[in-house]
This record gives C-alpha cells, sequence and structure tokens, in this order.
C-alpha cells in the first residue's frame, strides 16, 4: 500500500508541475498603448481615456478588474463576480500599487479618470511582497492588472 501510495504521490506531483495546455498556450495580448514606466517601478498603459473625472484620495471607487501572474494565467477577476470592487481609494484598502495607479503618484503617472481602462504591472513591493496572498499570489510576484474605472452612476 505505501508503494502504491508513493507512486500516486509522485504522478501527482508530476501532473501539478506539468504545464497546462492553456497556460502553456497563453500569450499575454500586446498593449493598445506605449507603456511607460515610473520611478516607483510602476508600469502603466491606457488603453482607453475616460471622460469622468478623476477620484480624490478617500473618494469611493469602483473598479473592474482581471489579475494575471507572470505567466499570463488569470487569478483573479471582478468580471467573474459580475460586480465591481469598491473600496475607498488612497487610504490602504488596496494594495499600494493600486493606490498608486489609481490616484496617480504626482509625477510620471497621471491619476485615472472615470471610464479610463488601465493595465498596471505592479512591483511586487507595492504589491503583496514577499507574503503573497491566500496561496494563489505566490511571494515577490509582479502583478498584471487590467482596471477599468468604471464611472459614478453607471453599473459596471
Amino acid at each position: 500500500r505505501r508503494a502504491a501510495a508513493l507512486r500516486l504521490a509522485g504522478a501527482a506531483a508530476a501532473l501539478a508541475a506539468a504545464p497546462r495546455p492553456a497556460e502553456a498556450a497563453y500569450k499575454m495580448p500586446e498593449p493598445q498603448c506605449e507603456v511607460a514606466e515610473t520611478p516607483n517601478g510602476i508600469q502603466y498603459c491606457d488603453y482607453l481615456q475616460g471622460e469622468g473625472p478623476a477620484p480624490a484620495k478617500g473618494d469611493v471607487v469602483r473598479c473592474h478588474y482581471t489579475l494575471r501572474l507572470a505567466s499570463g494565467r488569470p487569478v483573479d477577476s471582478s468580471y467573474n463576480r459580475g460586480q465591481p470592487l469598491q473600496f475607498t481609494v488612497g487610504v490602504g484598502q488596496v494594495i499600494k500599487g493600486w493606490d498608486i495607479g489609481i490616484l496617480g503618484d504626482g509625477g510620471d503617472l497621471p491619476p485615472m479618470k472615470e471610464g479610463t481602462r488601465r493595465t498596471l504591472v505592479i512591483p511586487s513591493e507595492l504589491g503583496y511582497g514577499e507574503r503573497g496572498a491566500g496561496g494563489t499570489i505566490p511571494p515577490g510576484a509582479t502583478l498584471f492588472f487590467d482596471v477599468y474605472l468604471v464611472p459614478k452612476g453607471k453599473m459596471g
């Protein structure tokens, strides 16, 4: 029994380590805008510029998003839940890279306007750092977000 259990565990480990066809075939889409890098390490690209106002620190905002890791594999998405994430921006309710990515950094990274669709590449130190998150996001992971700042009064 023990030998069979060891063989089964070995087979399961090999299967888990093997690339899944969907992951192996996934290629991050080419951005439809120029990617800029800021001094704080955040890279961004606005592929649709919104017409609404930019939020201020302390405003309640709603964002739809998809999070991918460097492999390109999606690990979280508000679209799957059917509603945007609502939070108070700039007060630490989300990772620091999101607060900066939405409010801007006062220099190279402009604030998002309502209706903007932005890709954010957030370095680990402005994301979940060396602790990772929930067994889904490994320690030291760079995070790739596609973010849509939902205009007030719009359902999302």
